[in-house]
């Protein structure tokens, strides 16, 4: 938070006033996400490669050795080695380990900052209490492989878990810090699940689009072959690749559930957006809190994806 006037004399509270803990875990799991999607591109690129090279016609480097074929054992050998060296690097385990983190200590220091449960105003020492909370998060995450960067990062361990700007939101009246939570943090998560929800519908369209052009040029083909128009149908097997590459592409990214998962949270943060700007009272207002960072965290998003998938 950086302590000067917001919109109509409110306070500005943003992700820059979270705690360093936060930027580093959330830095690794940006890093670790290129990492496991970059992966996973270039394999099925190296595979449409070594497809189309094999249809490629036959040329040769002196007696022996056939260009195409070194094209493909070279994108072969390539889709190998990047698979062996993710599989040790464990990029997308880091990924979402490191997310999970960053998210859950987002979400403590808003609840923290805007008094949502459990850290409302009778908690004697929220101070004590966020540490606490914030600590056993994180052991159990450890438990499953992720890695507190603290005993190796003094920056990060040196670090405030409650940041000046944290403490100035919580000191504020309950209209003001309702007013802050409303825009920078509801709002806010509203209008990124409604954009992700868009992207990943246009996403979906030109994916979906590939997918059917390639596999009607595969059913020309293979008509024309059939009836001995084509006299060769080496073809078929890029536009099998290609087509293979896209469809596993988009499954991977998981573009069709994740619309539906997101539009569901943005429908809720909605609600939730309604019923705070005009029936939550200051007793309520701890559990409407608290409500509200249950349906954003990764744990609930992931939950609607499975269950539409």
């Amino acid at each position: 938070m950086s302590g000067n006037p917001g919109p109509a004399d409110g306070i500005v509270f943003r992700n820059t006033d979270l705690p360093a803990l936060f930027h580093h875990t959330d830095a690794v799991a940006i890093t670790r996400q290129r990492e496991a999607i970059g992966s996973v591109r270039r394999q099925l690129l190296l595979l449409v490669v070594g497809a189309a090279a094999a249809a490629l016609p036959v040329w040769k480097l002196g007696d022996t050795i056939q260009l195409a074929g070194a094209v493909s054992v070279l994108a072969y050998a390539g889709v190998l080695a990047i698979g062996a060296r993710a599989s040790h690097s464990g990029a997308k385990s880091h990924w979402q380990l490191n997310r999970s983190a960053a998210e859950y200590i987002k979400s403590m220091c808003w609840r923290y900052s805007v008094h949502g449960t459990p850290f409302d105003a009778r908690s004697t020492d929220p101070d004590e209490l966020f540490a606490q909370r914030i600590e056993e998060g994180l052991r159990e995450l450890s438990k499953v492989g992720w890695q507190d960067p603290r005993p190796h990062r003094p920056e990060v361990a040196a670090g405030e878990l409650v940041t000046p700007a944290m403490r100035r939101l919580r000191d504020q009246s309950f209209g003001l810090r309702r007013e802050t939570y409303i825009r920078d943090r509801l709002i806010e998560q509203r209008n990124w699940y409604h954009r992700s929800a868009e992207t990943s519908r246009r996403v979906t369209l030109v994916w979906s689009g590939t997918l059917g052009v390639l596999t009607l040029l595969a059913l020309a083909l293979s008509l024309l072959h059939t009836f001995s128009v084509a006299e060769s149908a080496d073809a078929l097997g890029t536009l099998s690749a290609a087509a293979a590459a896209c469809l596993a592409w988009s499954e991977i990214r998981r573009r069709r559930p994740l619309i539906a998962a997101h539009s569901l949270v943005e429908e809720d943060l909605a609600a939730m957006h309604s019923a705070m700007e005009t029936s939550v009272t200051e007793s309520q207002w701890p559990s409407a809190v608290y409500e509200t960072e249950r349906i954003v965290s990764p744990q609930h998003t992931d939950w609607l994806v499975r269950h539409r998938s």
